[in-house]
């Protein structure tokens, strides 16, 4: 056997890069308990293929195992797998069809799909049966897609010798059982993943494994109108009904309005920012569909001179388009929500969260393409709608997330996805279609910035010398420098518009449209401050001062309702 050695620049079989000290400790211990089942979950950007190949070259070596199967959820990290095995001098063939059902003998194993598998799991079985065999389950989580395909993995790949199973993001919000996967019971009698090693966003973070990220949620006002005529405007991020929480939402996410260009234009510039210290540092925009891909790289093109490069999922040159982005020196990359899961492009340091899916685990693997550090002090910046759901999972995204059976009445992780898609719909008659409402406008703000689960800043408008502040933040940065200057900026901020309201008034008394905005964004500034008070999500604050004193959303509150809040958070 060969053994794993003490420092960082041992050299590896194969010719394979130095190890972490996770992935040390963790082939460690698995080559010291010798497990035929063996689950590792570590963050997005910590290496799990390295792990995952250096594993299997072990076994090969101690002839353990004569082939091995990589399982992969895309098709695009078939090849991405099978190139990190070449480099770690394992052939495998990313190639392989069912159709053929065999490869050449100068192969050490394939690279295949779940879906892949689930079409002829007998097959995969019997090239299982025939040869010792390691099985490499990446996110493993994907086994429980579907119940065909975690028969389908199961039927297949129950006579290997030995099955690695690895994810970043190990929860699911249903009761599907991943195959392979250990549950054992909490205290509260529940089945509860257990993970044989784990490696966090924490502990990646304290290792200076992954880069730090910044996220800028931005809010602003939504206007919308109903098939029945009615208009309706409402801030996002502010207590409402599910519905409409979902048209603001989309109303947002709308390339007419005036709320995408914004976001759109502010990440360019946090781009500029950080190519200043990172040359090829890149901006990655996850859009909800085709068709608001192609608008969002319309704009994108007016704002940056350039066209950016737009993968669609249906684009069969998608995996070459993703891998020459990787390779480039191109700012910006447009994909509808393919660019989320394992792919590695490590120079994207900028997102643009342009979607409606919220759900933890396609949060986390969305943020994990940001995340992966080349050099000591690099940040990444997401930029975000500010609704409820985000900001919790942005708040959150050091949490580990074990994934639990058999929970009653099982609370939604996240937004309901469904709910949001049924918001543009009508049911006046059984499966009709027709979209429930039309966007009219959308306006932009800077409404907080997160990171490391604590809120810096209050409401800036888009374009304004308060919002460039935080996007001029410098591209090269520690932890404890990021925290410091945001904190620096906060503080800049309140104490500039303490002295504006300490001002004489202007003679001219204000309108009705000024004095609305500037009791609401007094509102906002004492809502952020009791939030680092109290640790209270901004939802739950505003949701409380609607309680006590009854009325509207802030967006159609009176300005002696806003008045009445202001006083009872101020005596709070």
């Amino acid at each position: 056997m060969t053994a794993v050695q003490g420092t960082e620049q041992a050299v590896q079989p194969g010719g394979s890069r130095p190890l972490r000290a996770w992935q040390r400790r963790a082939i460690t211990s698995y080559l010291t308990k010798k497990p035929k089942d063996f689950l590792a979950v570590a963050t997005p950007g910590a290496g799990k293929t390295v792990f995952g190949l250096r594993v299997a070259a072990e076994l090969i070596a101690d002839r353990v195992v004569d082939q091995v199967t990589i399982v992969t959820p895309t098709e695009h990290l078939k090849y991405q797998w099978a190139g990190a095995a070449a480099a770690a001098g394992i052939a495998i063939d990313p190639n392989f069809r069912n159709g053929a059902g065999a490869t050449s003998s100068d192969y050490r194993g394939v690279a295949v799909t779940y879906a892949q598998v689930a079409a002829h799991p007998m097959l995969h079985r019997v090239r299982t049966e025939n040869r010792k065999t390691l099985v490499i389950l990446d996110e493993i989580h994907h086994g429980g897609d579907a119940k065909s395909w975690g028969d389908a993995i199961r039927e297949a790949f129950t006579p290997a010798v030995r099955r690695l199973s690895l994810t970043g993001t190990p929860f699911r919000s249903d009761d599907s059982q991943i195959p392979f996967i250990n549950y054992e019971p909490d205290p509260a009698g529940f089945l509860r993943s257990k993970a044989d090693h784990t490696y966090g966003y924490s502990d990646a973070l304290a290792d200076g494994v992954v880069r730090p990220v910044i996220f800028l949620a931005y809010s602003g006002e939504a206007s919308w109108r109903t098939s029945a005529g009615e208009e309706f405007t409402a801030r996002l991020g502010e207590p409402m009904t599910n519905e409409q929480t979902g048209r603001a939402w989309r109303t947002a996410l709308d390339p007419q309005g005036e709320w995408i260009p914004a976001v759109l234009h502010a990440a360019d510039l946090r781009l500029a920012q950080l190519r200043q210290s990172v040359p090829d540092a890149g901006g990655l925009v996850i859009a909800s569909d085709h068709e608001s891909a192609k608008a969002y790289a319309k704009l994108l093109t007016a704002t940056t001179g350039r066209e950016p490069v737009v993968v669609l999922s249906d684009d069969p040159k998608a995996s070459g388009r993703i891998a020459e982005f990787a390779e480039s020196d191109d700012r910006w990359l447009v994909a509808v929500r393919m660019v989320s899961e394992g792919v590695d492009v490590p120079r994207l340091a900028v997102g643009v969260y342009a979607t409606s899916a919220s759900t933890p685990l396609f949060f986390a693997q969305a943020v994990g393409r940001f995340v992966r550090a080349r050099r000591a002090g690099e940040n990444a910046s997401v930029f975000l709608p500010s609704v409820p759901v985000l900001l919790e999972l942005a708040s959150q995204l050091e949490a580990q997330r074990d994934h639990i059976l058999g929970k009653p009445h099982r609370e939604k992780d996240g937004w309901d996805d469904e709910l949001l898609l049924d918001a543009n719909r009508t049911k006046d008659e059984p499966g009709e279609e027709e979209k429930a409402f039309t966007t009219l406008s959308a306006s932009a703000e800077l409404d907080q910035v997160i990171y490391d689960g604590s809120s810096f800043g209050t409401a800036a408008f888009a374009g304004s010398d308060e919002e460039q502040e935080y996007l001029g933040l410098p591209g090269l940065l520690e932890p404890d420098q990021v925290r410091a200057l945001l904190r620096q900026h906060q503080t800049k901020q309140l104490d500039e518009r303490s002295k504006r309201a300490a001002a004489p008034a202007a003679v001219r008394e204000p309108s009705v449209a000024e004095r609305l905005n500037g009791l609401r964004k007094e509102l906002n500034t004492l809502v952020a401050m009791y939030h680092h008070r109290t640790g209270k999500p901004h939802g739950m604050i505003h949701s409380e001062l609607r309680r006590v004193c009854a009325g509207p959303p802030t967006a159609m509150a009176s300005a002696e309702q806003l008045e009445q809040r202001i006083a009872t958070l101020r005596a709070w």
